[in-house]
């Protein structure tokens, strides 16, 4: 094959250079094109110097061989790809019965690390068609143990295969000796114990880990509390691994909770998963007094950690102590929107308060109150506007005085944009049609509706949605940005950014009225024996004779090329309500024109 190539460089086909590369890529058979990817070689024409290539999407292909040369990249025939192209029944029952085989397959076609992405993206749908989750659990479990795999605790990071065993306790001893800072040594830590049945000497591993966590306790202990607390945990987890005794003088869980800090402060710094065991903890140190801490903290932590609170409280015969809190807060309006969004997403099971509309009120108070605290409010505000049961709920054992009072508190609460409050409000309506006129109101006039097509009305709600979700918070930033560089009467950016938030505002409260009074429609019932929405008309002008064709459609429809022409225009109400023989005037292109009316016809939308 390589004289053969040489002689059609001689012939002036292909350059010299080429003959390498190309016998390259008759050797494997497979290539990459970097536009076209993945491709198999599938005939080699040394005639008409050309390869037949199958791409994913150009099956049969044709190349000169120069330009192979210069534009393919040959694939190595164990790459996945090619073992994919070539066997995929076999790389299926690979996955089924050599998990580890497999994952060598992919590393080794990565350039021996592949991160947990490209190992899925390579395998998932073709090769692994069902619980890609579950496969890659076991096969992580096998990685660990065998002594050739190097896996991260960071998905982010690659797994390396090395070709040199080492032990897995050899393996997380060199995690936890290269791990910076306390958090990080307490990640390896749980690794070691989680695969405590495979470690050769748990003894001498758990005692120099212990000796370093001790050291890292006495340094976080005033800085990072929290930090502080993992590290204890993790330690006494090592411990009774290994079944090694305490060491006299340790920086101890109590001694932790002793420190002067805050008890939610240092719970919320805690990650979820060891929320509980902190609390089991702090329960233990402080029996006296420690149910009434945690009732005095539901008001000032996230909704996860409130759930966290109650059910221990619950479980531990507080369950009267709590709903009396509860209902204290929520009677006072004093319950923060992290409590008010724990309670509403509980209130489906058995709820430790009754829920009724005053937690709706306490609701509007909450965010009425945290307006300038968007980390807050924004959650519970959510929550409302998607939780279309919520309303309901709340208000499903209430008298009609109790629905109208918060009717009217509803519509006047600023925290709801006009298009979430007037959805909010329908579902009231919805559950109480008693409340329909406090809603609708004696302004609502059949002369003050628009009526718009579906596409104008689509393109102004999306106007109104970019206004509020990205250009009045990107304005707020650059204000809030322009303030910080000092001297606002002489801060230029400052002003113009204050421009722009007023014209914005403007705007957004023309958007608001206009949607407000909109009326989406498709044209189908417009009538045709006279001029109406929705119908296109042939009229001819009196002076000259011409022939001009109007399409009549929403109030924001307008297309001059096409005729189109809002009715609400000049032209529009001349001609509406008339007849075929009619004629009108009306000023159109700056002049005033007569016009006869020779024809009504439907529009139809496309």
């Amino acid at each position: 094959m390589k004289e053969e190539l040489e002689k059609i460089a001689a012939a002036g086909k292909i350059e010299g250079r080429h003959v390498d590369l190309l016998l390259q890529l008759m050797d494997s058979g497979f290539c990459m094109h970097r536009s076209w990817g993945f491709g198999r070689i599938k005939t080699v024409d040394m005639v008409f110097a050309r390869f037949t290539i199958d791409f994913p999407n150009k099956a049969g292909h044709t190349m000169d061989l120069a330009f192979a040369a210069e534009s393919l990249k040959a694939i190595p025939k164990n790459h996945i790809l090619a073992r994919k192209a070539a066997d995929l029944e076999g790389l299926r029952q690979m996955a089924a019965l050599h998990h580890l085989d497999l994952i060598k397959v992919v590393i080794g076609s990565f350039g021996g690390k592949a991160t947990l992405d490209q190992i899925q993206q390579a395998l998932v749908p073709d090769v692994i068609k069902d619980d890609w989750k579950k496969w890659w659990e076991q096969a992580k479990r096998e990685m660990k143990k065998d002594g050739h795999f190097v896996v991260p605790l960071k998905k982010a990071e690659p797994v390396i295969y090395q070709s040199q065993e080492t032990s897995l306790q050899e393996r997380l001893l060199a995690d936890f000796r290269v791990a910076k800072g306390l958090k990080a040594r307490v990640a390896v830590t749980a690794e070691i114990v989680k695969n405590a049945d495979d470690l050769t000497d748990k003894v001498a591993l758990a005692n120099e880990i212990i000796a370093a966590l001790n050291v890292d306790l006495g340094t976080y202990l005033r800085t990072q509390t929290a930090v502080a607390l993992e590290g204890s945990f993790a330690r006494e987890d090592l411990r009774a691994m290994a079944g090694v005794a305490p060491i006299l003088g340790e920086i101890s869980a109590n001694l932790i909770w002793a420190q002067d800090t805050k008890f939610n402060v240092l719970m919320e710094a805690l990650p979820a998963a060891k929320h509980r065991r902190a609390l089991e903890a702090f329960k233990v140190i402080q029996p006296e007094r420690w149910q009434e801490v945690v009732r005095l903290a539901l008001n000032s932590v996230t909704a996860r950690l409130c759930r966290e609170f109650a059910d221990l409280l619950v479980q531990e015969g507080h369950g009267a102590a709590l709903k009396e809190t509860l209902t204290r807060l929520i009677s006072q309006h004093l319950a923060s929107s992290e409590l008010l969004l724990w309670l509403a997403k509980e209130r489906g099971e058995a709820s430790v308060v009754p829920l009724g509309p005053e937690v709706f009120r306490a609701m509007l108070t909450s965010m009425e109150r945290d307006q300038f605290n968007e980390k807050h409010s924004n959650k519970l505000r959510e929550f409302i506007i998607s939780d279309h049961d919520l309303i309901a709920d709340l208000t499903a054992t209430a008298d009609i005085d109790v629905i109208k009072d918060l009717t009217r508190a509803l519509q006047l609460s600023p925290v709801f944009d006009d298009m979430d409050k007037r959805s909010l409000l329908a579902r009231l309506v919805k559950c109480h049609p008693a409340v329909q006129s406090l809603v609708t109101g004696d302004q609502a006039k059949q002369d003050a509706v628009l009526h718009v097509s579906w596409d104008s009305l689509e393109r102004r709600n999306a106007e109104y949605r970019e206004l509020v979700d990205k250009k009045i918070p990107a304005n707020s930033a650059e204000i809030g940005v322009a303030r910080s560089y000092g001297d606002l009467s002489e801060n230029h950016e400052f002003k113009a950014a204050k421009e722009m938030q007023g014209i914005l505002k403007r705007r957004k409260a023309e958007l608001e009225v206009m949607l407000s009074r909109a009326r989406g429609t498709d044209f189908s019932n417009a009538r045709t024996d006279v001029v109406s929405i929705g119908t296109i008309v042939h009229a001819a002008d009196v002076a000259t004779g011409k022939t001009e064709i109007f399409t009549v459609l929403g109030a924001w429809d307008f297309d001059a090329e096409k005729g189109i022409i809002s009715y609400l225009t000049p032209v529009g109400q001349a001609l509406l309500n008339r007849k075929v023989g009619d004629e009108v005037e009306a000023e159109v292109g700056g002049e005033r024109h007569r016009h006869r009316i020779e024809k009504i016809e439907p529009y139809k939308t496309a």
